[in-house]
Protein backbone atom coordinates (compact mmCIF):
# COMPACT_ATOMS: atom_id res chain seq x y z
CA UNK A 1 0.00 0.00 0.00
CA UNK A 2 1.57 3.84 -0.50
CA UNK A 3 0.49 7.37 -0.25
CA UNK A 4 -1.41 8.99 -2.49
CA UNK A 5 -0.08 12.70 -3.39
CA UNK A 6 -2.48 14.94 -2.96
CA UNK A 7 -0.69 18.41 -2.59
CA UNK A 8 2.20 20.12 -1.69
CA UNK A 9 4.93 18.76 -0.26
CA UNK A 10 5.75 19.74 3.29
CA UNK A 11 9.13 21.32 4.25
CA UNK A 12 11.13 19.13 6.10
CA UNK A 13 14.39 20.96 7.65
CA UNK A 14 17.39 20.00 5.94
CA UNK A 15 21.10 19.99 7.13
CA UNK A 16 24.44 18.40 6.63
CA UNK A 17 23.99 15.83 9.22
CA UNK A 18 20.23 16.19 8.97
CA UNK A 19 20.18 17.58 12.56
CA UNK A 20 18.74 14.14 14.01
CA UNK A 21 15.45 14.95 13.39
CA UNK A 22 12.67 14.68 10.52
CA UNK A 23 10.46 17.09 11.84
CA UNK A 24 8.69 18.93 14.31
CA UNK A 25 10.81 17.92 17.16
CA UNK A 26 10.59 14.03 15.95
CA UNK A 27 14.32 13.08 17.02
CA UNK A 28 15.96 10.34 14.93
CA UNK A 29 17.63 7.90 16.57
CA UNK A 30 21.68 7.24 15.16
CA UNK A 31 21.98 4.35 13.32
CA UNK A 32 24.25 1.26 14.70
CA UNK A 33 27.46 0.77 12.92
CA UNK A 34 29.45 -2.00 14.11
CA UNK A 35 31.76 -3.14 11.68
CA UNK A 36 33.85 -5.63 12.83
CA UNK A 37 37.83 -6.57 11.34
CA UNK A 38 39.83 -9.45 11.70
CA UNK A 39 39.28 -11.28 14.92
CA UNK A 40 36.36 -8.91 15.94
CA UNK A 41 34.27 -10.54 12.82
CA UNK A 42 31.97 -12.24 14.68
CA UNK A 43 29.72 -15.21 13.48
CA UNK A 44 26.25 -12.95 12.35
CA UNK A 45 24.12 -16.36 12.61
CA UNK A 46 20.64 -15.60 13.87
CA UNK A 47 17.57 -14.36 13.19
CA UNK A 48 16.58 -10.84 12.31
CA UNK A 49 13.03 -9.18 11.38
CA UNK A 50 13.96 -7.78 8.44
CA UNK A 51 17.67 -8.29 6.10
CA UNK A 52 19.01 -5.77 3.48
CA UNK A 53 21.34 -6.99 1.61
CA UNK A 54 23.88 -4.26 -0.13
CA UNK A 55 24.01 -1.30 1.45
CA UNK A 56 24.00 1.38 -1.94
CA UNK A 57 21.50 3.25 -3.17
CA UNK A 58 18.22 1.01 -3.07
CA UNK A 59 19.14 -0.98 0.39
CA UNK A 60 19.67 2.15 2.38
CA UNK A 61 16.19 3.89 1.07
CA UNK A 62 14.17 0.67 2.07
CA UNK A 63 16.12 0.87 5.56
CA UNK A 64 15.49 4.59 6.16
CA UNK A 65 11.97 3.95 5.01
CA UNK A 66 11.80 1.13 8.58
CA UNK A 67 13.39 3.65 10.99
CA UNK A 68 11.71 3.89 14.36
CA UNK A 69 8.92 1.01 13.14
CA UNK A 70 10.77 -1.39 16.11
CA UNK A 71 11.82 -3.99 13.46
CA UNK A 72 15.32 -5.57 14.06
CA UNK A 73 17.19 -4.87 10.64
CA UNK A 74 20.41 -5.71 9.44
CA UNK A 75 21.94 -4.02 6.31
CA UNK A 76 24.87 -6.15 5.40
CA UNK A 77 27.50 -4.93 2.57
CA UNK A 78 31.12 -6.59 1.44
CA UNK A 79 31.91 -3.15 1.68
CA UNK A 80 31.32 -0.43 4.18
CA UNK A 81 28.85 2.10 3.39
CA UNK A 82 29.71 4.59 1.31
CA UNK A 83 32.98 2.66 -0.10
CA UNK A 84 32.57 1.80 -3.40
CA UNK A 85 31.24 4.57 -6.11
CA UNK A 86 30.31 2.71 -9.35
CA UNK A 87 28.69 5.34 -11.24
CA UNK A 88 29.10 9.41 -12.02
CA UNK A 89 26.44 10.32 -9.28
CA UNK A 90 24.26 12.76 -10.23
CA UNK A 91 20.73 13.17 -9.87
CA UNK A 92 17.56 16.02 -10.05
CA UNK A 93 18.59 18.48 -7.41
CA UNK A 94 14.99 18.22 -5.90
CA UNK A 95 15.55 14.20 -4.97
CA UNK A 96 18.73 15.84 -2.39
CA UNK A 97 16.25 18.30 -1.11
CA UNK A 98 13.41 16.50 -0.83
CA UNK A 99 15.43 13.56 1.20
CA UNK A 100 17.62 16.29 3.36
CA UNK A 101 20.78 15.33 1.68
CA UNK A 102 21.71 18.37 0.05
CA UNK A 103 24.38 19.18 1.78
CA UNK A 104 26.38 16.32 -0.20
CA UNK A 105 25.90 18.58 -3.81
CA UNK A 106 28.84 18.93 -5.18
CA UNK A 107 27.94 21.07 -8.47
CA UNK A 108 24.45 22.35 -10.37
CA UNK A 109 23.21 22.24 -13.80
CA UNK A 110 20.57 23.66 -15.63
CA UNK A 111 21.15 22.65 -18.86
CA UNK A 112 22.82 19.65 -21.10
CA UNK A 113 25.87 20.47 -23.52
CA UNK A 114 25.42 17.61 -26.14
CA UNK A 115 28.42 17.21 -28.37
CA UNK A 116 27.95 15.41 -31.87
CA UNK A 117 30.38 14.61 -35.15
CA UNK A 118 29.00 17.53 -36.35
CA UNK A 119 28.52 20.07 -34.05
CA UNK A 120 27.13 20.65 -30.20
CA UNK A 121 23.40 21.94 -29.05
CA UNK A 122 22.70 23.06 -25.82
CA UNK A 123 19.02 22.18 -24.41
CA UNK A 124 18.11 23.72 -21.64
CA UNK A 125 16.76 21.79 -18.83
CA UNK A 126 13.35 22.73 -16.98
CA UNK A 127 14.43 21.60 -13.79
CA UNK A 128 18.27 21.33 -12.41
CA UNK A 129 20.67 18.18 -12.03
CA UNK A 130 23.46 17.67 -9.66
CA UNK A 131 26.63 15.82 -9.06
CA UNK A 132 26.95 15.13 -5.65
CA UNK A 133 29.49 13.16 -3.14
CA UNK A 134 28.96 9.48 -2.78
CA UNK A 135 30.54 8.75 0.41
CA UNK A 136 28.67 12.02 1.81
CA UNK A 137 25.54 11.17 0.16
CA UNK A 138 25.45 7.67 1.67
CA UNK A 139 26.36 8.53 4.98
CA UNK A 140 24.11 11.47 5.36
CA UNK A 141 21.36 8.81 4.14
CA UNK A 142 22.48 5.88 6.86
CA UNK A 143 22.32 8.32 9.35
CA UNK A 144 18.08 8.49 9.00
CA UNK A 145 18.14 5.03 9.68
CA UNK A 146 17.96 2.88 12.92
CA UNK A 147 19.04 -0.18 11.22
CA UNK A 148 22.27 -2.06 12.38
CA UNK A 149 25.10 -2.72 9.49
CA UNK A 150 27.95 -5.37 8.98
CA UNK A 151 29.98 -6.14 6.37
CA UNK A 152 30.05 -9.44 5.31
CA UNK A 153 29.82 -11.26 1.93
CA UNK A 154 26.48 -12.85 0.91
CA UNK A 155 26.61 -16.07 -0.45
CA UNK A 156 23.49 -16.80 -1.83
CA UNK A 157 20.79 -18.74 -0.13
CA UNK A 158 21.13 -21.45 2.64
CA UNK A 159 19.31 -23.69 4.63
CA UNK A 160 19.10 -23.65 8.08
CA UNK A 161 22.04 -25.78 8.02
CA UNK A 162 24.32 -23.32 6.12
CA UNK A 163 24.31 -26.10 2.95
CA UNK A 164 23.25 -24.55 -0.48
CA UNK A 165 20.06 -24.23 -1.73
CA UNK A 166 19.05 -26.77 -4.39
CA UNK A 167 15.51 -26.22 -5.22
CA UNK A 168 12.68 -23.74 -4.58
CA UNK A 169 11.16 -25.59 -1.76
CA UNK A 170 14.24 -25.35 0.44
CA UNK A 171 14.09 -21.90 0.95
CA UNK A 172 11.94 -20.98 3.68
CA UNK A 173 13.00 -24.58 5.35
CA UNK A 174 9.30 -25.03 6.30
CA UNK A 175 9.54 -22.30 9.28
CA UNK A 176 8.61 -19.12 7.55
CA UNK A 177 12.33 -17.29 7.18
CA UNK A 178 14.27 -17.62 4.44
CA UNK A 179 17.85 -18.62 5.47
CA UNK A 180 20.76 -16.33 3.75
CA UNK A 181 24.66 -17.45 3.69
CA UNK A 182 27.40 -15.15 4.28
CA UNK A 183 30.72 -15.30 5.38
CA UNK A 184 29.98 -14.21 8.56
CA UNK A 185 27.11 -16.98 9.51
CA UNK A 186 23.75 -18.24 8.52
CA UNK A 187 21.27 -15.04 8.90
CA UNK A 188 17.66 -15.82 8.89
CA UNK A 189 14.65 -13.67 7.88
CA UNK A 190 11.17 -13.64 6.66
CA UNK A 191 11.76 -10.36 5.02
CA UNK A 192 14.98 -10.28 2.69
CA UNK A 193 15.71 -7.90 -0.08
CA UNK A 194 18.50 -8.07 -2.73
CA UNK A 195 19.41 -5.00 -3.44
CA UNK A 196 23.16 -6.47 -4.19
CA UNK A 197 23.39 -5.43 -7.82
CA UNK A 198 22.73 -6.82 -11.29
CA UNK A 199 23.87 -9.96 -10.39
CA UNK A 200 20.76 -10.77 -8.75
CA UNK A 201 22.96 -13.27 -6.27
CA UNK A 202 19.23 -14.75 -3.99
CA UNK A 203 17.18 -15.20 -7.24
CA UNK A 204 16.84 -18.97 -8.30
CA UNK A 205 17.40 -20.30 -11.83
CA UNK A 206 19.69 -19.05 -14.07
CA UNK A 207 21.40 -15.96 -13.25
CA UNK A 208 23.01 -13.30 -16.01
CA UNK A 209 26.50 -13.39 -17.76
CA UNK A 210 27.31 -10.35 -19.07
CA UNK A 211 28.48 -9.98 -22.17
CA UNK A 212 25.43 -12.32 -23.03
CA UNK A 213 22.70 -9.99 -20.74
CA UNK A 214 20.54 -7.01 -21.20
CA UNK A 215 23.44 -5.06 -19.77
CA UNK A 216 25.23 -2.03 -20.83
CA UNK A 217 28.78 -1.37 -19.67
CA UNK A 218 30.52 2.09 -18.49
CA UNK A 219 33.73 3.10 -17.89
CA UNK A 220 35.23 6.21 -16.06
CA UNK A 221 37.68 8.44 -14.69
CA UNK A 222 37.69 10.96 -12.10
CA UNK A 223 40.81 13.40 -12.04
CA UNK A 224 41.06 16.70 -10.26
CA UNK A 225 39.52 19.80 -12.87
CA UNK A 226 36.29 21.13 -12.97
CA UNK A 227 34.20 22.47 -15.72
CA UNK A 228 30.91 24.52 -15.78
CA UNK A 229 28.48 22.60 -18.12
CA UNK A 230 27.12 18.78 -18.15
CA UNK A 231 28.40 17.26 -21.40
CA UNK A 232 26.91 14.22 -23.20
CA UNK A 233 29.26 13.28 -26.64
CA UNK A 234 27.24 11.32 -28.75
CA UNK A 235 30.02 10.37 -31.08
CA UNK A 236 30.99 7.22 -33.22
CA UNK A 237 34.62 8.13 -32.33
CA UNK A 238 33.88 7.18 -28.74
CA UNK A 239 31.15 4.42 -29.18
CA UNK A 240 29.18 2.84 -32.08
CA UNK A 241 26.42 2.81 -30.20
CA UNK A 242 25.94 4.83 -26.89
CA UNK A 243 27.42 8.04 -25.31
CA UNK A 244 30.35 9.61 -23.56
CA UNK A 245 30.09 12.00 -20.59
CA UNK A 246 31.48 15.07 -18.99
CA UNK A 247 30.06 15.44 -15.08
CA UNK A 248 31.77 18.64 -13.48
CA UNK A 249 31.55 17.67 -9.69
CA UNK A 250 33.76 21.09 -7.92
CA UNK A 251 36.97 19.74 -7.75
CA UNK A 252 37.16 16.98 -9.95
CA UNK A 253 35.36 16.00 -13.39
CA UNK A 254 33.47 12.60 -13.78
CA UNK A 255 34.19 11.36 -17.53
CA UNK A 256 33.61 8.23 -19.16
CA UNK A 257 32.24 5.99 -21.63
CA UNK A 258 28.82 3.81 -21.85
CA UNK A 259 28.18 1.48 -24.36
CA UNK A 260 24.73 -0.07 -24.69
CA UNK A 261 26.72 -3.19 -26.99
CA UNK A 262 28.21 -5.03 -23.75
CA UNK A 263 30.94 -6.52 -26.20
CA UNK A 264 32.35 -3.44 -26.95
CA UNK A 265 35.56 -2.52 -25.24
CA UNK A 266 35.17 1.00 -23.22
CA UNK A 267 38.74 1.45 -21.99
CA UNK A 268 40.81 2.58 -25.01
CA UNK A 269 37.72 4.72 -25.63
CA UNK A 270 37.15 6.22 -22.08
CA UNK A 271 40.87 7.04 -22.81
CA UNK A 272 40.41 8.90 -26.46
CA UNK A 273 37.64 11.28 -24.50
CA UNK A 274 39.71 12.16 -21.42
CA UNK A 275 42.70 12.98 -24.03
CA UNK A 276 40.54 14.66 -26.13
CA UNK A 277 39.18 16.90 -23.43
CA UNK A 278 41.91 17.13 -21.94
CA UNK A 279 41.82 15.69 -18.18
CA UNK A 280 44.06 13.19 -16.55
CA UNK A 281 42.73 9.73 -16.37
CA UNK A 282 42.95 8.33 -13.02
CA UNK A 283 40.63 6.58 -10.46
CA UNK A 284 39.20 4.39 -12.61
CA UNK A 285 35.59 3.11 -11.62
CA UNK A 286 32.74 1.44 -14.00
CA UNK A 287 30.29 -2.18 -13.84
CA UNK A 288 27.78 -3.55 -16.00
CA UNK A 289 24.61 -1.08 -16.13
CA UNK A 290 21.53 -3.24 -16.21
CA UNK A 291 19.04 -1.79 -19.20
CA UNK A 292 15.86 -4.04 -18.89
CA UNK A 293 13.24 -4.35 -15.81
CA UNK A 294 13.50 -7.55 -14.13
CA UNK A 295 10.49 -8.89 -12.04
CA UNK A 296 10.88 -7.12 -8.47
CA UNK A 297 9.72 -10.32 -6.65
CA UNK A 298 11.41 -13.97 -6.34
CA UNK A 299 10.37 -16.98 -5.06
CA UNK A 300 9.77 -14.59 -1.46
CA UNK A 301 12.62 -12.28 -1.94
CA UNK A 302 12.58 -8.48 -2.67
CA UNK A 303 14.39 -7.28 -5.52
CA UNK A 304 15.46 -3.19 -6.08
CA UNK A 305 18.01 -1.55 -7.43
CA UNK A 306 19.95 -2.79 -10.08
CA UNK A 307 19.20 -6.47 -9.09
CA UNK A 308 15.45 -5.79 -10.08
CA UNK A 309 16.76 -3.30 -13.28
CA UNK A 310 15.97 -0.24 -11.92
CA UNK A 311 18.08 1.56 -14.22
CA UNK A 312 16.79 4.17 -16.77
CA UNK A 313 17.76 2.49 -20.41
CA UNK A 314 19.49 5.21 -22.70
CA UNK A 315 20.62 7.76 -20.14
CA UNK A 316 21.41 4.63 -17.61
CA UNK A 317 20.35 6.60 -14.51
CA UNK A 318 20.29 4.06 -11.74
CA UNK A 319 20.52 6.20 -8.62
CA UNK A 320 16.71 7.92 -8.88
CA UNK A 321 14.86 4.87 -9.67
CA UNK A 322 16.94 2.75 -7.09
CA UNK A 323 15.78 5.43 -4.27
CA UNK A 324 12.44 5.57 -5.30
CA UNK A 325 11.70 1.74 -5.53
CA UNK A 326 13.55 1.52 -2.51
CA UNK A 327 11.44 3.49 -0.94
CA UNK A 328 8.38 2.01 -2.21
CA UNK A 329 10.05 -1.43 -0.98
CA UNK A 330 11.07 0.35 2.50
CA UNK A 331 7.17 1.72 3.19
CA UNK A 332 5.74 -1.76 2.20
CA UNK A 333 7.81 -3.69 4.49
CA UNK A 334 7.08 -1.07 6.96
CA UNK A 335 3.19 -2.16 6.48
CA UNK A 336 4.19 -5.98 7.01
CA UNK A 337 6.56 -5.41 10.37
CA UNK A 338 3.14 -3.57 11.71
CA UNK A 339 1.05 -5.82 11.15
CA UNK A 340 -0.94 -4.46 8.67
CA UNK A 341 0.13 -6.22 5.45
CA UNK A 342 1.12 -9.59 5.32
CA UNK A 343 4.30 -10.95 3.40
CA UNK A 344 2.35 -12.37 -0.02
CA UNK A 345 0.25 -9.05 0.38
CA UNK A 346 4.04 -6.94 0.57
CA UNK A 347 5.60 -8.93 -2.21
CA UNK A 348 2.54 -9.42 -4.63
CA UNK A 349 1.82 -5.23 -4.34
CA UNK A 350 5.44 -4.92 -4.65
CA UNK A 351 5.81 -6.11 -7.70
CA UNK A 352 3.06 -4.95 -9.44
CA UNK A 353 4.37 -1.80 -8.57
CA UNK A 354 7.21 -2.03 -10.39
CA UNK A 355 5.61 -3.80 -13.20
CA UNK A 356 3.85 -1.01 -13.26
CA UNK A 357 6.40 1.18 -14.74
CA UNK A 358 7.34 -1.48 -17.44
CA UNK A 359 5.66 1.58 -20.28
CA UNK A 360 8.63 3.89 -19.09
CA UNK A 361 11.61 1.52 -19.30
CA UNK A 362 9.81 0.26 -22.88
CA UNK A 363 9.96 3.82 -24.26
CA UNK A 364 13.07 4.50 -23.08
CA UNK A 365 14.97 1.08 -24.72
CA UNK A 366 13.33 1.90 -27.79
CA UNK A 367 15.05 5.30 -27.55
CA UNK A 368 18.06 3.12 -26.52
CA UNK A 369 17.80 1.67 -30.08
CA UNK A 370 17.23 3.99 -31.87
CA UNK A 371 20.02 6.44 -31.53
CA UNK A 372 22.71 3.76 -32.96
CA UNK A 373 20.28 4.12 -36.25
CA UNK A 374 20.21 7.67 -36.22
CA UNK A 375 23.17 8.91 -39.14
CA UNK A 376 25.55 10.99 -37.64
CA UNK A 377 24.99 13.79 -39.78
CA UNK A 378 21.42 13.56 -38.42
CA UNK A 379 21.89 13.58 -34.33
CA UNK A 380 22.71 17.00 -34.50
CA UNK A 381 19.53 18.08 -36.30
CA UNK A 382 17.12 15.78 -34.66
CA UNK A 383 17.89 16.80 -31.01
CA UNK A 384 17.22 20.35 -32.59
CA UNK A 385 13.78 19.22 -34.17
CA UNK A 386 12.81 17.21 -30.90
CA UNK A 387 13.66 20.39 -28.56
CA UNK A 388 13.28 23.28 -30.95
CA UNK A 389 10.81 24.92 -28.67
CA UNK A 390 10.56 25.41 -24.96
CA UNK A 391 7.42 23.60 -24.79
CA UNK A 392 8.35 20.65 -26.36
CA UNK A 393 11.90 20.56 -24.66
CA UNK A 394 10.27 20.92 -21.32
CA UNK A 395 7.43 18.11 -22.23
CA UNK A 396 9.85 15.34 -22.89
CA UNK A 397 12.05 16.79 -19.72
CA UNK A 398 9.37 16.42 -17.49
CA UNK A 399 7.41 13.43 -18.50
CA UNK A 400 11.42 11.80 -17.68
CA UNK A 401 11.61 12.81 -14.70
CA UNK A 402 8.21 11.57 -13.80
CA UNK A 403 8.88 8.68 -14.30
CA UNK A 404 9.84 8.52 -10.64
CA UNK A 405 9.51 12.19 -9.48
CA UNK A 406 10.98 14.05 -6.59
CA UNK A 407 7.16 13.91 -5.06
CA UNK A 408 7.73 10.46 -4.33
CA UNK A 409 10.82 11.28 -2.28
CA UNK A 410 8.61 13.71 -0.28
CA UNK A 411 5.61 11.23 0.21
CA UNK A 412 8.23 8.72 1.59
CA UNK A 413 9.45 10.91 4.22
CA UNK A 414 5.68 12.55 5.12
CA UNK A 415 4.99 8.40 5.66
CA UNK A 416 8.02 7.65 7.42
CA UNK A 417 7.54 10.62 9.99
CA UNK A 418 3.77 9.78 10.29
CA UNK A 419 4.67 6.27 11.27
CA UNK A 420 7.58 7.56 14.20
CA UNK A 421 5.78 8.51 17.31
CA UNK A 422 7.64 11.70 19.10
CA UNK A 423 10.64 10.96 21.35
CA UNK A 424 10.97 13.15 24.08
CA UNK A 425 14.16 15.17 24.32
CA UNK A 426 15.92 17.15 27.40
Amino acid sequence: MYVTWTGKPPHFPRSAAFAGRFASGTLLRMAKRATKRGDERTDLSGSRDVLICGASFAGLMAARQLAGSGADVLVIDRYEIGERQTSACAIPTAWLEELGLIESEKQRFDSVLIHTAHGSIRLPVPWSFSTFDYPTFCEMLWEQCDAEFETAKVNGKADADGRAEVSRRAETNGDGAHHIGTDRGIISSPLVVDSLGWKRVLAGGAHYQPPDAPLSRGLEVHPPGGNVDLEVFINRRYVPAGYGWSFPADDEVRVGVGSFDPYFPVRPTTDLLADDIEVGKSAYQGNWIPHKLRPATADGIFFAGDSAGHCFPLTAEGIRPALYFGAALGMQLREVVEGKATRDQALADYHDFSAGHQWAFDWLLRAQKLLPKIHPRLVKPTLAASFRTAGSGDYAFNKYLNIAPPEFATLATRALVAGRPPVATA
